[in-house]
Protein backbone atom coordinates (compact mmCIF):
# COMPACT_ATOMS: atom_id res chain seq x y z
CA UNK A 1 0.00 0.00 0.00
CA UNK A 2 1.39 3.40 -0.92
CA UNK A 3 2.18 5.93 1.74
CA UNK A 4 -0.60 8.25 0.52
CA UNK A 5 -3.15 5.40 0.61
CA UNK A 6 -2.07 4.53 4.14
CA UNK A 7 -2.33 8.17 5.25
CA UNK A 8 -5.80 8.40 3.68
CA UNK A 9 -6.92 5.26 5.52
CA UNK A 10 -5.47 6.59 8.78
CA UNK A 11 -7.30 9.92 8.34
CA UNK A 12 -10.62 8.09 7.88
CA UNK A 13 -10.13 6.10 11.07
CA UNK A 14 -9.48 9.11 13.28
CA UNK A 15 -5.70 9.39 13.20
CA UNK A 16 -4.09 12.81 12.96
CA UNK A 17 -4.37 14.51 9.58
CA UNK A 18 -0.94 16.15 9.59
CA UNK A 19 0.82 13.10 8.06
CA UNK A 20 -1.73 13.12 5.20
CA UNK A 21 -1.35 16.89 4.77
CA UNK A 22 2.42 16.41 4.54
CA UNK A 23 1.87 14.12 1.52
CA UNK A 24 0.00 16.83 -0.43
CA UNK A 25 2.36 19.41 -2.01
CA UNK A 26 -0.18 22.24 -2.27
CA UNK A 27 -1.28 21.72 1.35
CA UNK A 28 2.37 22.03 2.37
CA UNK A 29 2.69 25.20 0.25
CA UNK A 30 -0.32 26.66 2.07
CA UNK A 31 1.17 25.74 5.44
CA UNK A 32 -1.87 23.70 6.51
CA UNK A 33 -2.05 21.89 9.83
CA UNK A 34 -4.95 20.28 11.65
CA UNK A 35 -6.40 20.87 15.07
CA UNK A 36 -9.42 19.69 16.99
CA UNK A 37 -11.60 21.75 19.25
CA UNK A 38 -12.94 20.45 22.55
CA UNK A 39 -16.06 19.03 20.89
CA UNK A 40 -13.95 17.04 18.39
CA UNK A 41 -14.60 19.40 15.49
CA UNK A 42 -11.90 19.30 12.83
CA UNK A 43 -10.31 22.69 12.19
CA UNK A 44 -7.63 23.34 9.58
CA UNK A 45 -5.08 26.02 10.28
CA UNK A 46 -3.32 27.93 7.49
CA UNK A 47 -0.21 29.52 8.96
CA UNK A 48 0.45 33.01 7.66
CA UNK A 49 3.36 33.34 5.19
CA UNK A 50 4.33 36.19 2.86
CA UNK A 51 3.79 34.07 -0.26
CA UNK A 52 0.05 33.81 0.58
CA UNK A 53 -0.48 37.55 0.07
CA UNK A 54 -2.43 38.53 -3.05
CA UNK A 55 -2.47 42.31 -2.56
CA UNK A 56 0.65 43.64 -0.89
CA UNK A 57 -0.74 47.17 -0.58
CA UNK A 58 -3.29 46.15 2.06
CA UNK A 59 -1.79 43.38 2.70
CA UNK A 60 -4.53 40.82 2.04
CA UNK A 61 -4.47 37.07 1.55
CA UNK A 62 -4.94 35.85 -2.01
CA UNK A 63 -8.49 34.65 -2.59
CA UNK A 64 -7.21 31.42 -4.09
CA UNK A 65 -5.46 30.49 -0.87
CA UNK A 66 -8.66 31.10 1.11
CA UNK A 67 -10.59 29.01 -1.40
CA UNK A 68 -8.05 26.21 -1.17
CA UNK A 69 -8.24 26.28 2.63
CA UNK A 70 -12.03 26.00 2.50
CA UNK A 71 -11.98 23.20 -0.07
CA UNK A 72 -9.28 21.26 1.80
CA UNK A 73 -11.22 21.56 5.04
CA UNK A 74 -14.35 20.29 3.33
CA UNK A 75 -12.50 17.34 1.74
CA UNK A 76 -11.00 16.24 5.05
CA UNK A 77 -14.39 16.63 6.75
CA UNK A 78 -16.00 14.40 4.08
CA UNK A 79 -13.26 11.80 4.56
CA UNK A 80 -13.85 11.80 8.30
CA UNK A 81 -17.64 11.73 8.22
CA UNK A 82 -18.30 9.30 5.37
CA UNK A 83 -15.52 6.76 5.64
CA UNK A 84 -14.86 7.26 1.90
CA UNK A 85 -12.16 5.00 0.50
CA UNK A 86 -11.01 7.54 -2.11
CA UNK A 87 -10.71 11.29 -2.16
CA UNK A 88 -14.09 12.78 -3.04
CA UNK A 89 -14.36 14.64 -6.33
CA UNK A 90 -15.34 18.31 -6.14
CA UNK A 91 -18.42 18.90 -8.30
CA UNK A 92 -19.22 22.50 -7.35
CA UNK A 93 -17.50 25.06 -5.18
CA UNK A 94 -19.11 28.41 -4.45
CA UNK A 95 -17.12 30.83 -2.31
CA UNK A 96 -18.41 33.99 -0.66
CA UNK A 97 -15.59 36.39 0.19
CA UNK A 98 -16.97 38.32 3.14
CA UNK A 99 -14.01 40.57 4.07
CA UNK A 100 -10.30 40.88 3.35
CA UNK A 101 -8.18 38.16 4.87
CA UNK A 102 -5.45 40.02 6.73
CA UNK A 103 -1.83 38.94 7.12
CA UNK A 104 -2.72 36.55 9.95
CA UNK A 105 -3.13 32.84 10.56
CA UNK A 106 -6.46 31.64 9.18
CA UNK A 107 -8.67 28.80 10.41
CA UNK A 108 -11.47 26.86 8.76
CA UNK A 109 -14.09 24.31 9.75
CA UNK A 110 -16.74 22.50 7.73
CA UNK A 111 -19.85 20.46 8.30
CA UNK A 112 -21.72 18.01 6.13
CA UNK A 113 -25.22 19.36 5.57
CA UNK A 114 -26.54 16.51 3.41
CA UNK A 115 -25.23 13.11 2.52
CA UNK A 116 -26.68 10.96 -0.22
CA UNK A 117 -25.40 7.70 -1.67
CA UNK A 118 -23.13 9.50 -4.15
CA UNK A 119 -23.28 13.23 -3.40
CA UNK A 120 -22.25 15.03 -0.22
CA UNK A 121 -23.04 18.71 0.43
CA UNK A 122 -20.72 20.62 2.76
CA UNK A 123 -20.61 24.14 4.17
CA UNK A 124 -17.25 25.57 5.22
CA UNK A 125 -16.22 28.77 6.93
CA UNK A 126 -12.85 30.52 7.38
CA UNK A 127 -11.98 33.06 10.04
CA UNK A 128 -8.95 34.70 11.58
CA UNK A 129 -8.99 36.07 15.11
CA UNK A 130 -12.77 35.85 15.70
CA UNK A 131 -14.87 32.92 14.53
CA UNK A 132 -17.97 35.11 14.65
CA UNK A 133 -16.44 37.31 11.90
CA UNK A 134 -15.66 34.93 9.01
CA UNK A 135 -13.50 36.12 6.11
CA UNK A 136 -14.99 33.61 3.65
CA UNK A 137 -17.53 30.83 3.44
CA UNK A 138 -18.16 28.12 0.88
CA UNK A 139 -20.81 25.68 -0.23
CA UNK A 140 -19.42 22.53 -1.86
CA UNK A 141 -20.84 19.44 -3.55
CA UNK A 142 -18.71 16.31 -3.71
CA UNK A 143 -19.10 13.07 -5.62
CA UNK A 144 -18.13 10.01 -3.60
CA UNK A 145 -16.16 7.74 -5.87
CA UNK A 146 -16.89 4.05 -5.71
CA UNK A 147 -13.71 3.06 -7.55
Amino acid sequence: MSSLSQRLRDARTGAELDPLIAEIPYARFLGLASARLDDGELVLWMRYADHLIGDSRIPALHGGTLGALLESTAVFTVLRSTGATHLPKTVTLTIDYLRSGRALDTFAAARVTKRGRQIVIVQAEAWQDDRERPVASANLHFLLRSV
